[in-house]
């Protein structure tokens, strides 16, 4: 572990936010801080579960789901590197409100909760850089609140491939999304049932928006997309 560990960036070097610390409490935050790997569709933590760590993504990516009406499961954000989580329970003293799984094999800093709290108490910068971590997400969920209430099934399903493509980038074609999510996912994320997911999907094929090879989906109409996520 320790030499994966030497391997990999710090946290501050991920973060901004997390850089803001001072020398002595960064090495603190390493004293208390550990680098866990996760397998592909491990659990990191559950809803419910005690907020022990605040987490920053070293590598991989990470999808924050809540279980909804009948077990229904729902897709609330996708993470990537450098990106943390956790810190609102943490804060709050609040059970977590979602489940975060690997979606891919991740390496991830398990920051003490306990620590992470004595040093926002220390650093004014680092508790207002926290504070706007908390209001960009607060802004990224009532945005989601309304696309996936108001927009219809095709503005969904247009906006989720939209974030698939913020988040993972282009393949070197420059069309090919940078990863593989299964229809059920990609359905979850768009608050819609797997079979309307595959027969929209189906559909923008047939329109020429995107292309399917598989599970691969190619963008080629990346700006009609952005026009019926925009229309909804």
């Amino acid at each position: 572990m320790r030499k994966i560990h030497d391997e990999m960036d710090k946290i501050w070097e991920l973060s901004p936010v997390w850089d803001l610390l001072s020398p002595d409490q960064k090495m603190y935050i390493e004293e208390h801080s550990e680098l866990k790997r996760f397998r592909k569709n491990e659990v990191i933590h559950q809803e419910d579960d005690e907020p022990d760590y605040v987490m920053v993504i070293a590598s991989g990516t990470i999808r924050l789901t809540k279980e909804g009406v009948g077990q229904r499961v729902q897709i609330i954000r996708l993470l990537n590197r450098r990106d943390s989580f956790g810190y609102r329970s943490a804060v709050a003293g609040d059970r977590h409100s979602s489940c975060a799984t690997a979606i891919e094999p991740t390496m991830v800093y398990r920051v003490d909760r306990f620590a992470f709290l004595d040093v926002i108490k220390q650093n004014n910068a680092f508790c207002f850089g926290v504070l706007e971590l908390m209001s960009n997400d607060l802004a990224i969920s009532e945005s989601r609140t309304v696309n996936l209430t108001q927009k219809h099934i095709r503005g969904r399903l247009a906006e989720s491939l939209l974030t698939l493509k913020d988040t993972y980038g282009l393949d070197e074609d420059g069309v090919t999304i940078a990863m593989y999510m299964a229809r059920e996912d990609l359905a979850n994320m768009s608050n819609m049932t797997t079979s309307n997911a595959i027969r929209t999907l189906s559909q923008f094929a047939s329109e020429g928006i995107v292309s399917l090879d598989g599970r691969k989906i190619k963008l080629l109409d990346e700006q009609e997309l952005t026009r019926i996520s925009r229309l909804g």
